[in-house]
């Protein structure tokens, strides 16, 4: 038997509604949440954006689907994984061709959803666990006759066949859907090898990532200020209708997390001696924000998908930061120089007929236009300017050659600059050898302290 898929049916109208102007096909992404071994949920999809020259191949009459650009496609899906609170996930691809290329399309499906999948998870500090379905989802529709062909994938099995799935519309799907907040206070410490040079800063940072997010996973988890037992419903304990169906007081949880200090005496650890020619060290406070179905949702179920959040808000701000610093390429200092940088803050925008806001991540120097712009350019939606709601106050970038200055979370002097330093998206950057950056990065735009130590 097949998954089911049960469909916002905003996602239908949306889908129904894309011309294909003259071209031969369209693609996007689907998105949704993972709810038990046989049914998913799809509340979103967003065509991705034609390239210029691309819309104008695209138009050709001999257009085929070979003709798709997997690596745009996927730089577009990494971008929109940004954009996802905890809990939502791309669940996969969907395709809009003419009747001429109505039998060509599963192998060109099938190609696109794997290059996207294996995008995305490379950039992540988690892995899926044994007991979630590793199955994603692949749609087509023919643009003149309308008919519908669901298909699913195992991404860990690059040979699978394709398997028939159900596709069902249903309105209102995440209409009542939980949410789980809560502030998370981070001090990371990431020596930087001085005898691994050939490393990139970000693999560097990354490999530091790795080891916190394993006292991430490993915390305690507080949910409206209990530890519950994570098979327990979520909504145990909650008030009944008279219908008998459980209604929750509060469609918001407040989450605590409690990571660990100490190692257990059973558990030996060792000191190791590092020469390092630098470090990273990632300071403040993150806002984190993830959402659950309403239907019979387990404790675990919510407790991964803040965690997730977590990790993937603190990774997504050092992935920006290095895409920076590759794209302004930022001269060498000084030795014991220090240089202090704004990261951006997270802003959420509710998404229309559904409690689940989706986020972006905004720069003190950025308007509130371009926020809106880029949500109609990643997501293809259109948001309200008013509809913003800036979950993290910034702190304003401090530049400073000084041996004694400290980065500050609640430093407001008026002696800072009035403009923080812009960041924006691009690929990675490489390691300088010779003079390497110490970084104190401040995340949510709290500084980013880069300190110079000479050979």
């Amino acid at each position: 038997m097949g998954r089911t898929y049960i469909v916002e049916e905003t996602v239908g109208q949306y889908l129904s509604n894309i011309n294909l102007q003259g071209k031969a096909f369209v693609s996007g992404l689907l998105i949704g949440q993972k709810c038990s071994s046989q049914k998913d949920y799809v509340i979103l999809a967003t065509r991705t954006p034609p390239k210029e020259e691309q819309s104008e191949n695209l138009k050709h009459p001999k257009a085929k689907l070979d003709n798709l650009d997997e690596e745009w496609a996927t730089e577009h899906a990494c971008q929109v994984s940004r954009m996802l609170p905890g809990g939502l996930l791309v669940l996969g691809v969907f395709i809009i061709t003419t009747l001429e290329l109505a039998n060509d399309f599963q192998n060109a499906l099938r190609r696109l959803m794997f290059a996207v999948e294996k995008s995305i998870n490379r950039k992540r500090l988690w892995n899926f666990t044994e007991e979630e379905v590793s199955e994603r989802v692949t749609l087509h529709i023919c643009a003149s006759t309308k008919k519908i062909f669901c298909r699913t994938y195992d991404i860990h099995d690059p040979k699978s066949s394709a398997r028939p799935a159900d596709w069902k519309y249903q309105s209102g799907l995440s209409s009542s859907w939980l949410s789980l907040e809560c502030t998370v206070h981070i001090n990371i410490h990431i020596p930087l090898s001085a005898t691994s040079v050939s490393y990139t800063l970000e693999k560097n940072t990354k490999n530091g990532l790795t080891r916190w997010a394993k006292e991430i996973e490993n915390g305690v988890y507080l949910i409206n200020g209990q530890v519950k037992d994570e098979d327990c419903d979520l909504l145990e304990g909650q008030k009944k209708s008279s219908r008998g169906n459980t209604q929750a007081t509060s469609h918001s949880f407040d989450v605590r997390v409690l990571t660990q200090l100490l190692l257990n005496s059973d558990h030996r650890s060792t000191a190791t001696v590092q020469i390092c020619s630098g470090s990273v060290n990632l300071k403040g406070a993150v806002k984190c924000r993830a959402y659950i179905h309403s239907s019979k949702p387990k404790v675990k179920d919510a407790v991964q998908a803040v965690k997730r959040d977590i990790l993937n808000t603190v990774a997504d701000r050092c992935e920006m930061l290095f895409e920076d610093l590759l794209l302004n390429e930022i001269p060498e200092k000084k030795d014991s120089e220090k240089e202090f940088h704004v990261l951006p803050y997270r802003v959420f925008v509710p998404l229309p007929g559904s409690t689940v806001m989706l986020c972006d991540y905004k720069f003190d120097d950025e308007s509130a236009e371009e926020i809106r712009d880029h949500f109609m350019e990643m997501l293809d939606h259109t948001i309200q300017i008013e509809d913003l709601e800036i979950a993290e106050e910034t702190n304003t970038a401090c530049m400073s050659s000084s041996m004694n200055s400290q980065a500050s979370l609640d430093n407001t002097d008026d002696e800072q600059p009035k403009q923080p330093i812009k960041t924006t998206m691009l690929l990675k950057i490489q390691q300088n050898i010779g003079v390497i950056a110490a970084f104190t990065v401040a995340v949510l735009a709290a500084g980013i302290s880069f300190h110079y130590f000479s050979d």
